[in-house]
């Protein structure tokens, strides 16, 4: 269950061209695809590797429509994010990502300044400030301090001029809408709230991120970069999660140091900075055990710009995840029993088949690990599709009763024995199930 819930917040933030100037642009959130999860268990690892593409030839003063003042910005980029849980509260984020290309059309569509490289690095660890769970129903609250850090190029120069009678060729710095980054230091606060209804297969979430610009060695300061999304969720199928986001952004104007001319050197007219958009995120996921892939498209609902700038238009993000454990969690959680028993004896080696309800590889690793460690008890086969699990032990050492008050004892209601209430509420959040 976390993990369809988990890929449903894949959409916020994708922001690649949320320009800042007529002909100036500027990313406003540095994230495709991550970050928007609450924290992952002890152990547990997460990556991620997502494409997105975005084209727009739309052009706003304010809330109209306007001259084109080039062909059109397109953009192809590939983001990768690894997060990994150091406990059960800290998760730590290190993402990054790399442009494909970059390309500013001129309006004869004859001319085209290109760029292609590294962008940002990121590092983003989020620690969760409660997390509760009430009967089937969860609710979740993770923050975030991180910090973003340029690897790429802001100050790249495109050819401008060539004299016909000598050849020589005039260069001049590329607008930042072709540059892979804005080139300065970032902090980045962020906050993710979730609220889960398994019963009525629902799920609601709200992620916030605010991004503080810093100065980089041209003398820019690009806006502050704000952004809340509310989002529902749900699942079809088993295995389809479809999602809905709205999402809000809210971009600053530009600044600069006093001896910087930013129209002169750069072609900024920083009077057409900062805008405020509204955005409808649909998304699809398909999760396979530990493997999601997914698909989403940011459709601008509202947009209002200072100035003139190029507004968003198209946005498609492609990609898929996989969660596995580095090291194997601790024996505190889930799981849930009926039985249906099937005996195999061989002198003194029995072979038991029952069922056990469990949801996830977590319930997996956590009964085997148990009854595994157990003396007495040779192999231990628990299925995640069929919920069926197999043990074989010595009778001599253990029996059956035995290995049912054991699970028991970690959360598992069995058809003998069931779980007290406090080892119930031992389990996690993501992990708990329907009592009878």
């Amino acid at each position: 269950m976390r993990q369809l819930f988990i890929f449903a917040c894949i959409a916020f933030s994708p922001g690649l061209v949320n320009a800042q100037g007529c002909c100036s642009g500027g990313s406003g959130s540095p994230l495709s695809g991550g970050a928007t999860t609450g924290v992952l268990q002890k152990g547990q690892m997460e990556v991620a590797f997502t494409h997105q593409y975005s084209r727009s030839n739309n052009f706003f003063t304010g809330r109209a429509d306007t001259t084109a003042l080039f062909g059109n910005l397109t953009s192809n980029y590939l983001f990768f994010r690894a997060d990994y849980g150091l406990s059960d509260k800290l998760t730590m984020s290190v993402a990054s990502g790399y442009f494909l290309d970059k390309t500013l059309l001129e309006l004869n569509m004859e001319h085209s300044t290109v760029s292609k490289g590294f962008g940002d690095l990121i590092i983003l660890p989020r620690y969760s400030v409660f997390n509760k769970t009430s009967g089937l129903n969860t609710t979740e609250l993770s923050l975030g301090l991180g910090l973003k850090i340029p690897i790429g190029s802001h100050n790249d120069s495109s050819l401008v001029f060539t004299s016909p009678v000598t050849g020589q060729e005039y260069y001049a710095t590329a607008p930042p809408t072709v540059q892979t980054t804005n080139g300065s230091n970032d902090f980045m606060f962020y906050s993710f709230f979730f609220k889960g209804y398994p019963s009525r297969n629902l799920r609601l979430f709200a992620s916030a991120l605010y991004i503080k610009k810093g100065w980089n060695s041209l003398g820019q300061k690009f806006g502050d970069y704000a952004s809340l999304g509310v989002f529902a969720g749900t699942t079809i199928f088993k295995k389809i999660g479809l999602t809905g986001q709205i999402k809000g952004e809210y971009i600053m104007k530009m600044s600069a140091h006093e001896d910087v001319n930013m129209l002169a050197l750069y072609n900024i007219d920083m009077t057409s900075t900062g805008s405020r958009k509204l955005f409808f995120v649909p998304q699809i996921s398909y999760t396979y055990k530990s493997l999601s892939i997914f698909a989403l498209s940011e459709i601008p609902l509202y947009q209002h710009v200072e100035g003139v700038q190029v507004g968003s238009e198209y946005q498609f993000t492609a990609g898929l995840s996989y969660r596995f454990f580095v090291k194997e969690p601790e024996i505190d959680s889930v799981v849930f029993v009926e039985s249906k028993t099937f005996v195999e004896e061989a002198g003194a080696i029995e072979e038991h088949t029952f069922k056990v309800w469990g949801n996830c590889d977590m319930c997996k690793n956590r009964i085997e690990s148990m009854l595994e460690k157990t003396e007495g008890i040779s192999e231990a086969t628990w299925n995640v599709e069929s919920k069926m699990l197999t043990v074989r032990f010595d009778n001599n050492k253990i029996s059956l009763n035995k290995i049912q008050q054991k699970l028991a004892d970690i959360g598992h209601d069995s058809e003998g024995y069931k779980a007290s209430k406090k080892a119930y509420k031992k389990l996690h959040a993501c992990c708990r199930y329907e009592r009878s």
